[in-house]
């Protein structure tokens, strides 16, 4: 039985959630790695997910079903486009409709309660509120709010057993600084999956918000991305 700290790390399979990962068991924590079949169109995420948690080694892998399509309201749960060959700056201006409401409350909500059943005070996040999509749940004060919210929402924290931290490493980084950071951690980026709106056969279409802020990131970092993107 091993002496380490525990720590859930939500990982959907992208750049972000595999860096947190990454820095994770680099500060010395057992992984429990978490992921969400929720009726995401790049449901494919979900095969680098299990990639990347065999790749570290993590403690136990969870896919939890939880078919937000009933709700629907973003083009990643519902029948909308997904946006495409938007520029930063347009990115940066409303809320897009890829946003998918309440996810990252939900997610976490899951990541609390996998904690207090595992006697753990450490849930990790890839947030990120630098190059971000314009969600208002990557903001530090949606986490500091949250975080707050659920050291009184459980019982270990009511009976002061437990005081949880919620861990945001990438919040204040750029793209360009995740990847070199991962890099520095030894993270394979061909394992991880970003793109919206893939192929049938899992392929990056390499046009959406998420491919073209990867790609942008992988290019001011001065590395080739490693994976493939769709031919036109």
């Amino acid at each position: 039985m091993s002496n380490k700290p525990k720590a859930v790390v939500l990982l959907s399979g992208g750049v972000d959630s595999t860096t947190t990962l990454a820095i994770a068991k680099k500060e010395g924590y057992d992984l429990f790695a978490l992921s969400f079949r929720y009726g995401q169109r790049h449901k494919v995420e979900l095969v680098a997910a299990k990639r990347i948690a065999t790749f570290f080694n993590v403690a136990k892998h969870l896919v939890i079903d939880i078919d937000l399509r009933l709700l629907g309201g973003s083009a990643l749960t519902d029948n909308l486009e997904v946006p495409k060959n938007r520029t930063t700056e347009e990115m940066g201006g409303d809320i897009p409709i890829t946003y998918v409401p309440a996810r990252n409350t939900i997610f976490l909500s899951f990541a609390l309660a996998w904690a207090e059943v595992l006697g753990s005070e450490d849930i990790f996040i890839g947030v990120n509120a630098l190059d971000y999509s314009g969600y208002p749940d990557c903001r530090p004060e949606y986490i500091a709010a949250y975080e707050k919210m659920a050291n009184l929402a459980t019982k270990a924290g009511v009976e002061g057993k437990q005081k949880l931290k919620i861990h945001t490493p990438l919040i204040q980084m750029t793209k360009a600084q995740i990847i070199k950071k991962g890099l520095e951690l030894g993270v394979d980026y061909s394992l991880t999956h970003s793109c919206y709106d893939p192929s049938p056969n899992g392929e990056a279409c390499g046009h959406c918000d998420s491919c073209l802020l990867r790609l942008k990131g992988f290019r001011e970092a001065g590395v080739q991305d490693p994976i493939g993107y769709r031919k036109k």
